[in-house]
């Protein structure tokens, strides 16, 4: 398979690719070491942790255009990340990262991730080389947080590497994840949320919602030790003392969780088996 041909359930290869960089399309590149804080029991590099690579891309992209000045505050309304073959620990992780389509207020930024991989005493076993293919809706705010034009100058680099660019938002959870009937419903839990998962704007930073799902996928090892998409769309921002509840539901090869604050779903969340 190619890095961008992912098998369904019934063997055939997937129709929602991720969109593939054209040939001529600029992108930065950044590399990083494997943290062991960023990996499961096994070593494998768990979501919260690619979200962190995400981010620190993010910022080290901004840093290194012109427009970062300009542009300086972007926040994620929805992540994708596919799981093609997993990242381990050791190894060094390069990035690259490029915009696929965008309008005059937000962009898909698309996010490479290859590994690798490198044996030692605690991982002594040759593994595959990784590979992550991610893409994220980022919303450009102002410093108060609400939606604001991209720059001239940053329209036309992000602009520059792809030829979408009449981007819509469109929703890959449909009526907000309705509970099945078919599905099996497990009981809702609280999450505790701590000081440290909050962002500057005073919402629950990225990471520490791919968390959440990495808590819930610890009852579900047939999910993440298989190629999986992960999505998690933000509806509403978690505040600082609020209470959340995780409500869970698996259907067939896919896991459903929505986050509610006071009776209202504010993120929701699938991990899909390929």
């Amino acid at each position: 398979m190619t890095s961008q041909e992912r098998p369904d359930s019934s063997g055939s290869v997937c129709t929602d690719q991720l969109p593939e960089r054209a040939a001529d399309a600029s992108f930065f590149a950044a590399e990083y070491r494997v943290r062991a804080g960023d990996v499961d029991p096994s070593m494998r590099l768990r979501l919260d942790g690619v979200a962190r690579y995400l981010q620190d891309v993010a910022n080290d992209n901004l840093s290194a255009t012109s427009f970062g000045p300009t542009d300086p505050f972007w926040v994620v309304r929805r992540t994708v990340i596919d799981v093609l073959q997993p990242i381990s620990w050791p190894a060094s992780v390069r990035l690259e990262r490029w915009c696929s389509a965008l309008s005059t207020r937000w962009a898909h930024m698309r996010v490479r991730l290859t590994a690798e991989h490198e044996t030692d005493r605690l991982n002594p076993v040759p593994r595959p080389h990784g590979l992550i293919e991610t893409e994220a809706f980022w919303i450009n705010v102002n410093e108060s947080g609400m939606p604001s034009r991209i720059s001239d100058e940053g329209f036309e680099s992000l602009a520059s590497m792809n030829d979408q660019h009449r981007l819509r938002w469109r929703s890959m959870h449909h009526a907000e994840l309705v509970i099945s009937e078919v599905g099996q419903t497990l009981p809702d839990r609280v999450h505790v949320l701590r000081s440290t998962d909050f962002d500057p704007f005073k919402h629950v930073n990225n990471s520490a919602y791919w968390a959440i799902i990495e808590d819930e996928l610890v009852d579900h090892p047939d999910l993440s030790s298989s190629p999986h998409r992960a999505v998690i769309e933000y509806l509403r921002p978690i505040a600082p003392e609020s209470r959340v509840i995780v409500r869970r539901q698996r259907v067939d090869a896919e896991l459903r969780i929505w986050l509610i604050v006071e009776g209202r779903i504010v993120t929701t969340a699938t991990v899909t088996a390929f």
